[in-house]
């Protein structure tokens, strides 16, 4: 397995089982999305360093997401025993204090605890292996989980790619709808020429004593408070940009959700200076457009 992938989704889910000589297993391994990289195991403590092998591998080649993996061991021979959890005992019985202090607080009476009630909360009792050494079953449950977390990986590459399809169709209606605003802009420029020339008008009849430099800066506030040439162009590049994350390999779900706030301020900026009717349902479009982008791009580890 490599850790060089294209698209990979930060949603998947794997089952499975293993056996070895004396011991059988069960496997769940889970994830959904993250901001960054939370691996949380539930796995015996009793088998010395397998917690910290699970999670090197798992580190290696899972670079986002809330991971969760659970692991039961079940020996097969009859040497097996049952066993206390000191902590875990001590942890229910705490909580029961509480409840019951609670309830005296309230004026309510509760029937008392039965030991099978309390061994019966998850982590009380547990099975613990005879063997002292469990180096061999340490080895036999990293080898199988490898098996494990290639169907994981391999149902986060096809949901990637289910992400990369859909994300290269918001893309393409982005470059559309930015092709369409800058054809627009270009439509209403005779339009806004119109305007400037009577607002300059107005300005000149009103003008005398006016600073001169001050009457040209104000109409070439004007005018730039119309152009969206910079906005067209950016759009543009982001578009290019995103594209070639989409090609490359790697983790780069980060950098695409970057761009997508990106484009979202460039549409808000668009829709703002619009000053007519047809770029303004345009822009509206465009917004509309980001959002889906910036929805699916969450899910991209």
């Amino acid at each position: 397995m490599s850790a060089n992938h294209q698209l990979h989704s930060m949603t998947a889910f794997a089952t499975g089982r293993g056996a070895s000589p004396g011991h059988t297993w069960t496997w769940e391994l889970r994830s959904v999305n993250g901001k960054g990289l939370d691996l949380r195991l539930r796995v015996p403590d009793w088998i010395a360093g397998l917690e910290a092998g699970l999670r090197a591998r798992l580190s290696e080649l899972v670079s986002r997401g809330n991971v969760t993996l659970g692991l039961r061991v079940q020996s097969a021979e009859a040497g097996g025993r049952m066993s206390v959890n000191a902590a875990q005992l001590e942890a229910a019985l705490d909580a029961m204090a509480e409840v019951e202090a609670q309830a005296m607080a309230r004026g309510l009476s509760l029937a008392p605890a039965r030991p099978g009630d309390i061994l019966a909360v998850r982590g009380v009792l547990e099975t613990v292996t005879p063997e002292a050494d469990t180096t061999t079953l340490a080895s036999d449950i990293l080898a199988d989980f490898d098996a494990i977390l290639a169907d994981f990986l391999e149902m986060r590459a096809q949901e990637g790619a289910a992400l990369a399809a859909l994300l290269a169709a918001h893309l393409d209606e982005i470059a559309r709808l930015t092709t369409a605003a800058e054809a627009a802009a270009e439509a209403r420029r005779p339009e806004a020429e119109a305007v400037l020339s009577a607002a300059l008008s107005r300005v000149m009849q009103g003008a005398e004593g006016a600073d001169p430099g001050r009457v040209a800066q104000e109409l070439a506030m004007i005018a730039v408070k119309s152009d969206i040439t910079e906005e067209i162009g950016r759009l543009h590049a982001h578009v290019e940009a995103a594209r070639a994350l989409l090609a490359s390999r790697g983790p780069v779900g980060r950098k695409l959700d970057f761009l997508s706030q990106e484009f979202n301020r460039e549409a808000n900026t668009l829709c703002a200076k619009a000053g007519s009717t047809p770029l303004t349902a345009i822009g509206l479009d465009l917004k509309a457009a980001v959002d889906q982008l910036r929805e699916q791009v969450q899910n991209v580890e």
